[in-house]
């Protein structure tokens, strides 16, 4: 992406399409499926979004890299403050999403949905 990268516009996207798992593209290489992100008439940028299961990949490393160990080794309570921020994010509307995050934790698929439903007794749904 030659020249690109210094574009203040793609400069304030990027954290963005970082955070999403997303890659971004000089315009004219966008696909189909690809975002342009145009600026003051012009296009800028392109990005290609990840697939669902891959954000949900890496929504799970970026909350690894944020608490300094591997999700497996968190505390319970830890762990389901991990559960009730991957619900609010969708995760567990991937296919397997649940079985990924069990796996991710180190628990058992029975145990992520305790830890769900004990967020939504809390809530009172």
């Amino acid at each position: 992406m030659t020249g690109i990268g210094e574009d203040p516009f793609v400069t304030a996207v990027k954290p963005l399409v970082d955070a999403m798992g997303g890659e971004m593209l000089p315009p004219e290489q966008a696909g189909a499926d690809d975002v342009v992100l145009s600026w003051e008439g012009a296009d800028v940028i392109a990005v290609r979004l990840p697939q669902l299961a891959d954000s949900l990949d890496h929504i799970l490393a970026a909350l690894e890299r944020k608490r300094g160990k591997p999700l497996a080794d968190l505390d319970r309570k830890a762990k389901q403050e991990v559960v009730r921020i991957l619900e609010a994010r969708g995760a567990f509307s991937v296919r397997h999403g649940v079985e990924t995050v069990a796996s991710a934790l180190g628990v058992s698929r029975f145990t992520v949905y305790n830890y769900l439903n004990r967020e939504n007794a809390a809530k009172g749904d």
